[in-house]
């Protein structure tokens, strides 16, 4: 069965409350999101594409269509300075506005 996962607003992103636990338990699939968020942001930088991020706080899963605008080694930084921690992302995906 699919998991679904609830969309939400970007502006609303700052009020959530993220774990310090990590989403992905694979190592695999760790190095695997490090690379499709530094694609985000080349996307994001390059051509204003919009991103899903799906990511989890400590209420359910959600997904967010936004622009990145910066990874830290802790964060990914949305428009607006809005921030998702990345231990709670569980992939991106690109897609075309």
């Amino acid at each position: 069965m699919a998991t679904l996962y609830e969309s939400i607003e970007n502006e609303k992103i700052s009020s959530l409350v993220f774990p310090k636990s990590d989403v992905l338990s694979k190592n695999e699939a760790i190095i695997q999101r490090i690379s499709e968020l530094k694609l985000a942001l080349s996307f994001g930088n390059l051509d204003y594409f919009k991103i899903k991020i799906y990511f989890e706080d400590n209420q359910s899963k959600k997904v967010v269509e936004a622009k990145v605008c910066g990874v830290t080694n802790k964060r990914v930084i949305l428009t607006h300075g809005i921030g998702i921690p990345i231990n709670r992302i569980y992939r991106t995906f690109k897609f075309y506005t």
